[in-house]
């Protein structure tokens, strides 16, 4: 949908207090050495905290006040319909394990979209006290030492580059075969970081992340960031993400397709 500079500026200032509600709401229980976790699968530990569920509340009541036509699609308490044909798509902390552990790697990811995806989108990390934010004319991230434009790293092959994952072992034991056909290739590989990974393409950090069996309110916001910074950001095949899955974010068209190639055979 076309979007006039009155709605952007309206989208961008509700994106701000979105973050602020929520980072209030999370630093409230971090490093909270009682702070308690209950899993939502069976299978494996998948954790959600007071902290989450209270992030994500504190944010709604936000666009209840500010957006109420708009529809909302949380991790916390799924899907709200609305009639403006956008949607904001919220994750009230990407990374609780790491949130759990102490660690400063999680995030707050916020993002509205439309019929063809996100239009923009803000990675903030509230315990650091840095904001990423970008689409609608925004590339930007604001932190201790002030605020500076977001750009990606100039292109450079996979054996020059830096690739992030948040897991060792990716998604499916052919998910994770694939990923090893890359992660050897590049320069240096790091572990662990969720949501912030994606934030240190856009500025310009690192050049590559791959993690599969992602949720659309986990790649959304990174989506937005990133392409407003000089990135890309697709499945594995090259096509479009928005919904999540199997995730490539990349500094370059170049080094995308490389990665590409390797990621199928």
């Amino acid at each position: 949908m076309r979007v006039s500079n009155a709605l952007a500026t309206e989208l961008v200032a509700t994106a701000h207090e979105l973050a602020d509600v929520a980072r209030v709401a999370t630093l409230s229980f971090f490093r909270s050495r009682d702070l308690a976790a209950d899993t939502k699968e069976s299978h494996r530990f998948d954790p959600v905290t007071a902290a989450d569920r209270l992030s994500e509340e504190r944010m709604r009541a936000v666009l209840a006040r500010r957006r109420p036509n708009d529809a909302i699609l949380g991790e916390e308490f799924g899907p709200k319909e609305g009639t403006s044909g956008l949607t904001w798509v919220l994750d009230p902390i990407d990374g609780t394990r790491g949130y759990m552990s102490g660690t400063p790697t999680w995030g707050v990811l916020i993002s509205v979209r439309d019929a063809e995806g996100p239009l923009y989108g803000i990675i903030d990390q509230p315990y650091i006290g840095e904001r990423f934010e970008g689409g609608l004319g925004h590339a930007r991230m604001h932190g201790p030492m002030g605020e500076s434009t977001l750009s990606v790293r100039s292109p450079r092959p996979l054996s020059q580059s830096i690739l992030f994952s948040t897991f060792p072992e990716v998604g499916t034991p052919d998910e994770s075969a694939a990923f090893r056909r890359v992660a050897p290739k590049a320069r240096l590989v790091r572990y662990g970081t969720d949501c912030y990974a994606y934030a240190l393409i856009a500025a310009g950090q690192i050049d590559l992340v791959i993690e599969a069996g992602l949720q659309a309110y986990d790649v959304q916001a990174p989506i937005a960031v990133i392409e407003a910074a000089g990135g890309i950001v697709t499945d594995w095949q090259g096509r479009p993400a928005h919904d999540g899955g199997r995730i490539l974010a990349a500094a370059s068209k170049e080094l995308h397709a490389e990665v590409v190639a390797l990621l199928n055979g």
